[in-house]
């Protein structure tokens, strides 16, 4: 199985590319692991909520400045480019680049004065405006980061795509080292935490100019889009992207509003260790994207298939051995790395395990559906997702604390990925799970039904 999965002419690209990807990704996540360390460590839980907090409010309030365009660039560069011509594809970017910068710079100033009312009146923590306020100037950077890690996806330009990747934790890292060494203050991990949003939203912004310089001539065929084109596409994309976003980032938002920071730091760090199983999963999704915009839009659906499942096989059986490992040592890990505090997250820590383990035998299913134009469906599936992860984090969260959110988020990240799988099944008559022995199964019964049909 090994040697037919490395060996595979039509899945070499993705095979590839995951590997650049999940290096890349193993490099960031330990950098970040190390960063949440020595938060632990030496500023303690609080700060590691604040910066939690911060974080989300920065996911959450992108949103609305990016406008799902990093979705709808990683399928439009892709198809201009095999369509029209490398100057079409960078019209687009370029279109997208600048509304995203605007509506960023106008978003970010509005923030920026309502930092006391956000800390006040939504948190109950008037401490924290200060970081609110400080976090909306860097709000255009963090726009332009996500726009541009993307793009640099839709361009294929896989190395770069991987430093992209490691970029914002390696200097979140480095200056958090150097700056912490220099001045005592409880503040020096959001600053760290900023400048890395700031130096890979300007770095993403420099590679994507030099790159279609490079590619683009003057003969080239252009087929204009307008912005009213654009958003038709981008707009569902954006639902489904905020709705992930809103699944993910809710429990800590919530958390923030009902307990203390040291609460959401120690539910912050069981999700990030949570999240390790998901690397696979991240990294074949980085490279899937652009593969299956093409074969969908060259009218290719039996390869499309293929490579879904082949991809599909790849996560389920690189992420399970991470998956039993959590469940053995994952006590062990949170008091050995980040103190005996941080223990007690055991518990949320398996249970949001076990909803990433639904996730990663489900396969590459957001990423499928964006980019086979079913995306206005994924915004429905997302949209339902959301709103249970809202009420369910707004009842449990109060009563239960961290397992309550840890629960709600793997009900809502399994139901969008289950309603998905069946969507996809109804529509195109094939899936894109894996799951061995319930593979097996399906397709004995479908021989059987079969020839009681012939019968």
């Amino acid at each position: 199985k090994y040697t037919n999965l490395i060996s595979d002419t039509r899945f070499s690209e993705i095979l590839t590319g995951s590997v650049w990807a999940l290096s890349a990704r193993v490099i960031a996540i330990a950098m970040g692991l190390a960063f949440s360390i020595i938060v632990a460590r030496f500023y303690g839980a609080e700060v590691v909520g604040i910066v939690a907090v911060i974080n989300s409010f920065l996911m959450l309030v992108s949103i609305f400045t990016v406008m799902g365009t990093p979705i709808s660039v990683l399928r439009l560069i892709p198809e201009h480019l095999s369509k029209y011509s490398p100057t079409s594809a960078s019209k687009v970017y370029r279109k997208i680049q600048y509304t995203v910068i605007g509506i960023s710079l106008i978003t970010g100033i509005l923030f920026f004065f309502g930092a006391d009312q956000i800390a006040d009146r939504i948190f109950s923590k008037p401490h924290l405006s200060y970081y609110f306020g400080i976090a909306s100037l860097f709000l255009i950077f963090k726009s332009l980061l996500l726009l541009n890690t993307e793009a640099v996806r839709g361009l294929r330009l896989i190395h770069i795509f991987a430093l992209m990747q490691v970029l914002p934790q390696a200097i979140n890292l480095t200056c958090l080292i150097v700056i912490g060494f220099f001045w005592h203050n409880q503040d020096v991990p959001i600053y760290a935490v900023l400048g890395g949003v700031a130096v890979t939203g300007i770095t993403g912004w420099i590679i994507m100019e030099y790159s279609f310089k490079k590619l683009c001539r003057s003969d080239d065929f252009v087929k204009p889009m307008t912005l009213q084109q654009i958003f038709r596409i981008s707009i569902p994309m954006l639902m489904a992207t905020s709705m992930d976003i809103i699944i993910s980032r809710t429990g800590i938002i919530f958390l923030g509003i009902f307990r203390s920071e040291a609460e959401v730091g120690y539910f912050d760090i069981a999700a990030k260790l949570s999240s390790l199983t998901l690397l696979i999963l991240g990294a074949v999704n980085s490279m899937a994207a652009p593969k299956f915009s093409q074969l969908f839009h060259s009218g290719n659906t039996e390869e499309l298939f293929y490579v879904a499942k082949k991809s599909a096989k790849l996560i389920f059986w690189t992420t399970t051995p991470i998956l039993c490992g959590f469940v053995v040592l994952g006590k062990p890990i949170l008091n050995t790395f980040f103190g005996y505090g941080f223990g007690g997250a055991y518990l949320a820590l398996i249970i949001m395990v076990t909803g990433k383990f639904i996730s990663s035998i489900s396969g590459s299913t957001g990423v499928f559906m964006n980019m086979t134009g079913n995306h206005k469906a994924f915004k429905n599936i997302m949209l339902v997702s959301a709103l249970i992860s809202v009420i369910g984090n707004l009842l449990l969260i109060p009563r239960f604390g961290i397992n309550g959110a840890a629960f709600v988020a793997m009900t809502s990240l399994s139901f969008w990925n289950i309603a998905t799988l069946l969507y996809i099944k109804v529509k195109f008559g094939k899936t894109i799970g894996y799951l061995p022995g319930v593979s097996k199964l399906f397709h004995k019964l479908n021989g059987l039904s079969a020839n009681g049909q012939m019968r």
